[in-house]
């Protein structure tokens, strides 16, 4: 029996880097390896979307439009580039007006994307139905996409959830929405499902969708079982899977392209690439990456996962972002944590931006104690503010939530409420731009404004900071914090004396008059540390277990 081509996208240079290196790359150190991946015949890559948007910005002080453009001059005129789009919040994690995604779908048209893959984290179809609408308007194919996650086999769970049958009843909603779309993919960032929900899932879908219309998969390793799910959704009648390339493969990445390729060996399906020629791309990209720090917890399987879903994409962005906080020793119990947040969230996808809601919380929860503090984005999610979840959230969370935020319940649609919002939409941006100085209102920095906030300001002024770890570099925490203040901040001061028992906030969290920054042991006594007035943290200066005296600064802050 002739071997069936199994289709296959590269994500090394998109999910790869937001999974291996918390999506924190410089442009011109990797091109050189998509020249070498299409000289070996790779004409399908996942090229940007994603954390690899606003992580340009934030850490790598370049501009994602310009490394969009040099990665399709890289990957020749045919190539099908694709990025990733988060429905509604595009490619942020807060959710953007109307004006805001269809100017997302044309500026990604113009700087020579081919595919966006579009999904949902809360898998509210809603949420897609306009989102997609402008991507297709634009002239762009669109991929959208039902996401995925296992849950624990010890929770007591009554509802349908996250089970083949509630993908597919997603499917079916989308198909009854006669949203326009090119291809379907189901997308699993964390890892979790088992292959047997895969394969269901699969094969059931596939019954539901025309022939000629592409159905793929979309896994991570970072459980071990990537392969094992591959597999089963091939078998079930997947005709794509999404594979990566050393060093940015395995573990919290896609599996790599070779281990595919072994495990389909002897079998009658067979991916439609030469592996001799992959190996020699993959040579190229690790001598690429080879000055990056590369996280170790990046490249293991971690058993515990399926009880907690972390995805991939995120992990090793909040372990970076720990690892700048100097509380990575607490990772553990964060993880542990996820289970709580999730249960009682609502059971959205753990993806982004809502398995960074889950993680913000799992971390306010280990640092702060249990629901002493809501998220920003985490409350916003039970309350309805990013749509509807699949399961109604923990009734107590909701009344705690909406208490913390001064915010009510909602049933409007995130669009219905961003479209009357003075703060977001093109005027907004325009307004920033101009209160900025910044007197080039593009559609590109429109579009950096709206999605990156003070950072993308920031980059445009020109006053943006490096946060790209390499080997070899001080990793210092005092010299990082000074390192990635961000322009505009201001410094926030201690009058304690005594060390530092613990830090309750993280880059980019929002807290109010009287919220603790950090604890401090004073004369054998805990000493709490608070905020005088509302801010967002910019950065954190302060190290556990270091002397701090009056006048030092312990973080750094926008106000």
């Amino acid at each position: 029996m002739p071997n069936r081509s199994v289709d296959v996208m590269i994500t090394a240079f998109r999910d790869g880097f937001q999974s291996v290196y918390g999506a924190r790359v410089f442009t011109e150190d990797f091109l050189p390896a998509v020249e070498a991946a299409r000289d070996a015949g790779v004409r399908y890559f996942e090229s940007g979307g994603g954390a690899r948007f606003q992580s340009l910005y934030f850490y790598c002080n370049e501009d994602a439009f310009d490394m969009m453009d040099r990665f399709r001059q890289a990957a020749g005129p045919d190539a099908n580039l694709q990025t990733l789009a988060r429905g509604v919040n595009v490619v942020g994690l807060e959710s953007q007006s109307s004006d805001i995604i269809n100017l997302h779908a044309k500026l990604f048209k113009k700087h020579g994307v081919t595919t966006i893959r579009n999904f949902d984290a809360l898998n509210d179809v809603e949420n897609l139905i306009y989102s997609g609408k402008c991507i297709k308007d634009a002239g762009l194919k669109q991929e959208v996409a039902i996401t995925m996650m296992s849950l624990s086999p010890f929770w007591d769970i009554k509802e349908n959830v996250h089970t083949p049958e509630f993908y597919c009843n997603t499917l079916k909603q989308i198909l009854d929405a006669g949203i326009d779309f090119d291809s379907v993919c189901f997308k699993d960032a964390s890892g979790t499902a088992t292959p047997k929900t895969v394969f269901d899932t699969i094969q059931q879908a596939r019954k539901m969708l025309p022939k000629e219309v592409k159905l793929r998969f979309h896994t991570h390793d970072t459980a071990g079982t990537g392969t094992a799910c591959y597999e089963a959704a091939i078998r079930a009648g997947a005709d794509g899977v999404d594979l990566s390339m050393a060093p940015a493969s395995g573990g919290t990445c896609q599996p790599d392209v070779i281990t595919m390729w072994h495990t389909l060996r002897g079998t009658e399906y067979k991916l439609d690439l030469d592996i001799q020629k992959i190996q020699i791309a993959e040579e190229v990209f690790k001598d690429c990456m080879k000055d990056y720090f590369l996280p170790p917890e990046s490249k293991a399987v971690e058993p515990t996962i399926p009880f907690s879903p972390m995805p991939g994409g995120a992990l090793t962005a909040n372990t970076q972002m720990m690892r700048d906080n100097n509380t990575m020793d607490r990772y553990p119990e964060v993880i542990k944590a996820m289970g709580e947040v999730v249960r009682r969230g609502g059971f959205g996808t753990s993806v982004t931006p809502v398995s960074q809601f889950y993680f913000q919380q799992a971390y306010t929860n280990v640092m702060m104690g249990p629901w002493k503090k809501i998220a920003d984005g985490y409350g916003k999610m039970v309350l309805g503010y990013f749509g509807k979840t699949p399961v109604k959230p923990d009734p107590e969370i909701v009344k705690i939530a909406s208490k913390q935020l001064g915010l009510e319940p909602t049933t409007l649609t995130p669009l219905e409420i961003n479209d009357k919002n003075p703060k977001k939409g093109i005027p907004a941006a325009k307004k920033m731009l101009t209160d900025a100085g910044i007197t080039d209102h593009s559609d590109e920095n429109i579009f950096i404004a709206a999605t990156c906030g003070e950072k993308g300001i920031a980059f445009l002024k020109g006053e943006a900071t490096i946060g790209v770890r390499k080997n070899g570099i001080s990793d210092e925490p005092s010299q990082k914090a000074e390192k990635t203040k961000s322009a505009g901040s201001m410094d926030l001061e201690t009058s304690a004396f005594g060390n530092v028992k613990s830090i309750s906030v993280v880059t980019g969290m929002k807290v109010k008059t009287g919220d603790t920054l950090i604890t401090v042991m004073e004369n054998g006594k805990p000493v709490e540390v608070s905020a005088p007035f509302d801010c967002t943290i910019d950065t954190v200066v302060a190290v556990p277990g270091t002397e701090v005296k009056g006048r030092d600064t312990i973080v750094t802050v926008i106000k």
